[in-house]
């Protein structure tokens, strides 16, 4: 989200320059229940608009079949782990794609690596099971959140990494993080200092569209701007209402748990926009610890074409959603926005906790997965996607105050490059449904594109 006049984030992800703390773990296995399973048919490489062709090429320097065939490897992977980590709690050591696209399942002893093997995964023999490094890492974090804020500010970062079997620390190379007594519960632990056109054009309004909201009414004399986000993925819930599903920081009245209207910009004359929904739900943290709102889209916006289950990327060219999917690290995928179109990266880490403070400075703890996708301010809500699959929304990044995504990641690349945070879909499906009480939101589902192939 970004102010169209003050440009300002209300919630930003943890990232260097954010004083927040970002718990990455491994999902495999536990954490966020699945609301659909994990064997929907993507589209075929032809079928992709030339944008994202184009944003697979330069973003990850990849073709629409090795990108659609990684991102189904990635969703067989991570049913294949979830079993074998069930079956094996012990040995289970987490799993992930290498960059060249392998998948690897980590273990800690040669029998559980010969089961693995036995089933053609590349293995990796780890001293430190899963669940031991969920467990110093959930020691860790209790330590951190007991610190005052001014202490814990300098820890922008708490990561899981599986490969190294370690928890790597990411503090501000200033003098309160110098000063920082970190504990001794953890022997293995790492610090690290780092600073404070090529299809037809739709003229309809869609996922990845910009949509503006605002707490008052935008003919009021005092109201000093308007919110600006992106439109998420076309839903539809038991009742047939059309819902589109985005980040839950965008309504601007979250905090005082009331509703606002949403509108379609007119540039040329912004109090003039035409409305096109409302908010009928906002989460921001609570028992599900996610970042996401449900947008009841009124006549005028079905009638323009957001009842159909596309996204929209760049020059207007568009793209079916097929089915949903998890994040799995190592995954690709791509996203859509109005500040940014559509960009591409890898999922970094497929758990992420992050302690997020609203605009009246209330902490939150949000729960989704790390990407490389460059999102900008005003992306939040979009749609991120894993080949042709719905894989979350666009909650924040560390390049929300970049102008554009070439000086992003010419200004991020010493420290790691772009990061974004993403919501996934299926937990937010889940507890939509779990909170619906029978009435609006019982029952949905992202549309999909049916007889994909």
């Amino acid at each position: 989200m970004r102010k169209l006049v003050a440009r300002r984030a209300a919630v930003k992800a943890a990232s260097a320059g954010v004083a927040a703390t970002v718990l990455l773990a491994p999902l495999l296995g536990s954490g966020f229940a699945s609301a659909e399973p994990a064997a929907p048919v993507q589209l075929s490489a032809d079928a992709l608009p030339a944008e994202l062709v184009t944003a697979l090429s330069r973003d990850l320097g990849m073709t629409p079949t090795e990108y659609l065939d990684r991102a189904a490897r990635a969703q067989q992977l991570r049913d294949y782990a979830a079993d074998f980590r069930a079956e094996n709690p012990d040995s289970f050591a987490g799993a992930w794609l290498t960059p060249e696209g392998k998948a690897v399942v980590a273990v800690t002893n040669a029998d559980a690596g010969k089961l693995a093997a036995a089933d053609g995964y590349q293995t990796h023999l780890a001293p430190i099971s899963a669940t031991g490094l969920e467990g110093a890492l959930l020691q860790l974090s209790q330590w951190i959140a007991s610190l005052p804020r001014e202490l814990s500010a300098p820890i922008s970062s708490i990561a899981i990494d599986a490969l190294n079997s370690q928890l790597v620390l990411n503090i501000a190379n200033t003098g309160p993080g110098h000063l920082l007594n970190l504990p001794t519960l953890i022997a293995t632990i790492k610090v690290v200092l780092s600073p404070g056109g090529g299809g037809p054009v739709e003229y309809k309004p869609m996922g990845g569209d910009t949509y503006i909201t605002a707490a008052k009414d935008l003919h009021d004399t005092t109201l000093r701007g308007v919110d600006v986000c992106s439109f998420g993925f076309n839903s539809t819930d038991a009742a047939g209402n059309a819902l589109n599903i985005s980040a839950g920081h965008c309504n601007p009245n979250i905090d005082k748990g009331g509703s606002a209207p949403v509108y379609v910009p007119n540039v040329r004359d912004i109090p003039n926009s035409p409305e096109v929904g409302s908010f009928s739900k906002a989460v921001l943290g609570g028992p599900a610890a996610l970042d996401y709102s449900v947008i009841k889209l009124n006549e005028r916006a079905v009638n323009a074409g957001m009842d159909q289950p596309r996204v929209r990327g760049a020059n207007g060219t568009t793209l079916a959603i097929t089915g949903t999917a998890e994040p799995v690290t190592g995954a690709p995928v791509c996203k859509t926005g109005q500040s940014s179109t559509f960009t591409c990266g890898f999922v970094s880490a497929d758990r992420v906790e992050t302690q997020l403070f609203t605009a009246e400075g209330v902490s939150k703890t949000i729960r989704g997965f790390a990407s490389t996708a460059c999102t900008l301010g005003g992306d939040s809500g979009g749609a991120i996607v894993s080949g042709t699959l719905a894989l979350g929304i666009t909650s924040g990044s560390n390049a929300s105050e970049a102008p554009n995504c070439t000086e992003a990641n010419t200004q991020l690349a010493p420290y790691g490059g772009t990061a974004s945070l993403g919501v996934p879909i299926r937990p937010i499906l889940a507890d939509i449904e779990a909170t619906s009480g029978g009435g609006l939101g019982s029952g949905i589902t992202v549309l999909t594109k049916p007889n994909a192939g």
